[in-house]
């Protein structure tokens, strides 16, 4: 019996925040819309010109390398990577081949080979009406940081998660924005399948099969079915008895497919050399970069550790407060007002991404100053004071207005009713009314109950207090 495993390693490039470019002055802004404005003589080549190390764009890639668990490098150098394409104005790259900045480490389990520095190019826009291309060279040059993983990873969904925390990294340190649907973060699958023969393992081929690379990905959703679309055309080519091709193939959005665009390099076809423009560098000589490790924040899966182990909520509300920065701020803001008790953090937790998230839709600056308020109205729950419902009014109108819940539960005659006596008129007048719900509940229909207490709650305006009802309504109906 034969089956076919998938073996998948990734190239993720990711455009580094820096208010210059990697080897000149010129301007890097990634939101600059007019076409040619941030370029100069260096980044378009002419003739003549010196290039210059951007300091901040290794700091950047040296930090993701901690990050990582990686080795930083101590001698390190740049390198030209030579070919020749029209948004290639110099005719080469310049790049890191045989010492890059980092080597090691790894990211959701994934082992990573290596992180290097390198320039991005220039941007080709094609007019398919007309038929030609024009070149954008705002990109020409700005800091492009290239992580390759190590050929390790067996599904797409797996490839998306990483990408996922690698994009998550990335902003955590503040290196790069990483979004995707600007091109800051782009990531390119290399696609292998091999045959695997269950029956008899140790004779199976460990070779890993042809290479694949695809490119174009510019979305996890992306990312996870072109591989999938990859996995599927080389296993049929393979049980149709034909070859898989090592290439370059594109991914087409619209179609789900992937298609052929140029057969697949090698490194020797580069002809890499160092470049003789920059100096070497001696990384542990460098004063700024001694103290990076003091730099690194709390990151992404040291911060879900921590939210596990210290406040024990939910799995899936820990991730969205470890993606959305602000709600996680936010959260602990709340916590710090709250005493030491998980049943009050995790109801706060609850109310933030079930109710609160629902209704600041996105404008996290409507949570500015609101922390001490939702702790108030969570201790108010907490203690018996507002029922669910009235606590969900309260939450509504706290967002609308700043408010305090004290204030709005006075205003609107929220604070949960538990007087016994007073509960006693609504209970006794509702069994009046439902003289056949009442039946229902004496012949067993234990259901009928749940209604009688909705009654109540109805008639209270939200105000009584379930518990209080139910006792009331089993004592007199039994």
């Amino acid at each position: 019996m034969k089956d076919y495993r998938l073996t998948i390693g990734l190239e993720v490039h990711a455009e580094l925040k820096t208010k210059t470019k990697m080897f000149c002055n010129s301007a890097n802004d990634p939101d600059e819309d007019r076409p040619n404005v941030n370029i100069c003589p260096i980044c378009l080549a002419h003739p003549g010109t010196l290039p210059t190390i951007n300091q901040k764009a290794v700091e950047h890639v040296l930090r993701v390398g901690l990050a990582i668990g990686g080795t930083l490098a101590d001698y390190t150098e740049f390198d030209r990577k030579n070919y020749f394409y029209p948004d290639i104005p110099k005719g080469y790259q310049i790049s890191q081949y045989q010492y890059p900045l980092v080597t090691g480490g790894s990211i959701n389990g994934v082992k990573i080979t290596r992180v290097h520095l390198e320039e991005d190019t220039a941007k080709s826009i094609h007019d398919d009406k007309n038929g030609g291309s024009l070149i954008d060279f705002n990109r020409a040059g700005v800091p492009l940081m290239e992580l390759v993983t190590e050929p390790v990873i067996t599904s797409a969904k797996q490839a998306g998660d990483f990408a996922r925390e690698l994009q998550l990294l990335l902003r955590y340190l503040d290196v790069s924005e990483a979004n995707m649907e600007k091109g800051e973060m782009r990531v390119e699958a290399n696609i292998s399948v091999s045959r695997f023969d269950l029956e008899n393992p140790k004779r199976s081929n460990l070779k890993l099969g042809t290479k694949v690379e695809v490119k174009n990905l510019n979305s996890f959703k992306s990312v996870e079915q072109a591989i999938e679309y990859e996995f599927k055309r080389q296993t049929e080519l393979l049980e149709a008895g034909e070859s898989v091709v090592q290439e370059t193939r594109g991914w087409d959005e619209t179609k789900g497919i992937t298609f052929s665009q140029r057969l697949k390099e090698l490194s020797h076809d580069y002809r890499y050399f160092p470049d003789p423009d920059l100096p070497k560098l001696r990384i542990s000589e460098i004063p700024e970069f001694q103290n990076l490790k003091s730099t690194i924040p709390e990151l992404p899966w040291q911060k879900r550790g921590r939210y596990k182990k210290d406040y024990g909520i939910k799995a899936e509300d820990a991730e969205m407060f470890v993606t959305t920065p602000e709600l996680s701020r936010f959260f602990e803001a709340v916590v710090k007002d709250l005493p030491e008790d998980k049943k009050l953090v995790t109801l706060a937790s609850n109310y933030i991404t079930n109710d609160l998230i629902k209704l600041i839709a996105g404008d996290y600056a409507r949570l500015e100053k609101q922390d001490k308020n939702l702790a108030s109205l969570v201790a108010m729950i907490s203690a018996g004071e507002v029922s669910s419902r009235g606590a969900k009014d309260i939450l509504a109108e706290m967002m609308a207005t700043g408010e305090s819940p004290k204030g709005i539960a006075e205003a609107k005659g929220l604070f949960q009713k538990s007087d016994t006596d007073e509960l006693q008129s609504i209970v006794e007048k509702i069994i009046a009314d439902n003289p056949k719900v009442v039946a229902d509940y004496r012949a067993g229909k234990s259901a009928s109950l749940q209604f009688l207490i909705g009654q109540g709650m109805k008639a209270s305006k939200g105000s009584a207090n379930p518990e209080i009802l139910k006792d009331l309504f089993t004592k007199i109906l039994t």
